[in-house]
């Protein structure tokens, strides 16, 4: 069986002088839960996936700028969406999240783990509350939705889990020894699971981009790679989605440095992790920068991915 086509929208001026009835969008059908999603990534993969068909609900802890941004996606063509209140947090909202998009799109095909915070500093100057709310918000968030989402998934013999994390699942910065904790973690969590789940027909993907130009990295530094964009990281939710597979690195040469650092002996590791992993410390002398938003995820309480 042929792979499908990396950019499915798009088509040759071959296949649409042949065909000029209106093709079916590759997702059409589909229903796709994205966490944190009124903002940042999550926003952008939103756009992405109803363009190609999907039913799309966004979950946001805002429950205004969920409904809002579902709203704003749906003046394009493309799928339906629904905006709902959703805290990652809590083991209850998540429930109701996923019956209401149930309710009232259908079975979920996929789940897409978005939501995200991060706290920079040297790691002896972070409060335990910023840290312990990573850990409930990266890590037990998506450890939540994949033991609401995947039952009903291996009844119906298949299903797919995204879980957005991040190069630190495999790099860790200085100055994100939390964020980077968690990030670890899940791979370790996506990686067991995955493990259980081989012969049900459920997929789970991790995609691992740089540095995003969103409110979470702010005042930071993306090192010899360039800062991504959001529509970037959506082009490869969207990629995945349609052709699933495990590891997903964004840029793609991100992939080649932790495969040369898994083979290289300790000095020559840790001058390449030099070389190449930013120093947010280093970057970051005035951390008032990140101030408003992180005062915003530890007091406000809205995932933002």
């Amino acid at each position: 069986m042929a792979a499908p086509p990396r950019y499915p929208d798009r088509f040759s001026r071959r296949d649409r002088g042949r065909d000029r009835l209106p093709r079916a969008k590759p997702l059409t059908g589909r229903v796709i839960a994205v966490t944190g999603a009124g903002r940042g990534i999550g926003r952008a993969v939103a756009v992405r996936l109803a363009a190609a068909g999907a039913d799309v609900a966004i979950g946001d802890l805002d429950a205004e700028l969920a409904v809002e941004t579902a709203g704003a996606i749906a003046a394009r063509p493309g799928g339906r969406l629904l905006g709902l209140s959703l805290d990652v947090t809590d083991t209850h909202s998540f429930g109701d999240f996923l019956r209401t998009v149930e309710t009232r799109l259908g079975p979920i095909d996929v789940l897409i783990n978005n939501a995200g915070i991060m706290w920079v500093g040297p790691f002896e100057e972070e409060p335990e509350d910023a840290a312990l709310r990573q850990f409930d918000v990266n890590l037990h968030g998506v450890q939540r939705g994949m033991r609401l989402v995947i039952p009903g998934m291996r009844k119906r013999g298949h299903g797919h889990v995204v879980n957005i994390a991040s190069a630190a699942s495999k790099v860790a910065p200085a100055g994100e020894a939390t964020y980077a904790a968690t990030k670890h973690a899940v791979h370790g969590y996506s990686t067991a699971v995955r493990a259980e789940l081989r012969g049900t027909g459920v997929h789970v993907s991790l995609v691992m981009p740089g540095v995003v130009d969103t409110d979470l990295a702010v005042g930071t530094v993306t090192g010899p790679t360039r800062r991504l964009t959001t529509e970037q990281v959506a082009d490869a939710v969207l990629d995945v989605v349609l052709r699933p597979r495990f590891e997903v690195f964004v840029p793609r040469q991100v992939a080649v440095l932790t495969r040369l650092a898994a083979v290289l002996p300790g000095r020559a590791r840790d001058a390449l992790h030099h070389l190449l992993v930013p120093d947010q410390l280093a970057a970051l002398p005035d951390r008032s920068v990140r101030a408003a938003y992180e005062e915003r995820t530890r007091t406000a309480r809205l995932p933002e991915g």
